[in-house]
């Protein structure tokens, strides 16, 4: 029988000198660039079933076609209030936005409105759209000035162009 014998061994020590600079230029990096971050959220609404139609005659459902030539503004009960087309390619917003002052003027307590936007209909138009809908801008003592006009919105799916047909 041999013995080995068996060498006494200290405990490894553990260097983390290397983890700790890491984190010491890690952390601050990432405390910093989480204040230039900010997240806007819009809260949209799906659009009423077409069966639900148990509200007065008289008041406003306000809805906004996205068509690739043209914007269709119009009352879901009445039908197109506005036909605003196409300006080089683009929607034209200021005509869309001076459209939506008016009906504001007349109902003034209306908040919410439809945007029905086409499948082609790119994410940009989309925002540009619903911006116009939600805000103008106008004069105030000489210097412009944000005025709600259809905060609450609800996107959908555009019906079928009945003029294409």
């Amino acid at each position: 029988m041999r013995r080995r014998r068996q060498k006494s061994r200290a405990p490894a020590e553990l260097d983390i000198t290397a983890f700790m600079n890491l984190m010491v230029i890690l952390v601050p990096f990432l405390l910093i660039t989480a204040v230039f971050s900010r997240i806007t959220v819009l809260e949209l609404n799906l659009p009423p079933a077409a069966a639900t139609k148990s509200k007065p005659k008289k008041e406003l459902d306000l809805e906004i076609i996205m068509r690739t030539g043209a914007l269709e503004v119009g009352d879901r009960n009445t039908g197109l209030i506005k036909r605003i087309k196409n300006k080089q390619q683009e929607h034209d917003l200021a005509m869309l936005s001076e459209t939506l002052k008016k009906i504001k003027s007349h109902y003034p307590n209306k908040t919410n409105a439809m945007i029905l936007a086409e499948t082609t209909t790119s994410y940009n138009s989309l925002v540009q759209v619903m911006d116009a809908v939600r805000v103008v801008q106008v004069m105030e003592d000489g210097r412009p000035v944000q005025a709600e006009l259809f905060p609450d919105i609800s996107i959908g799916d555009a019906p079928p162009d009945k003029s294409r047909k």
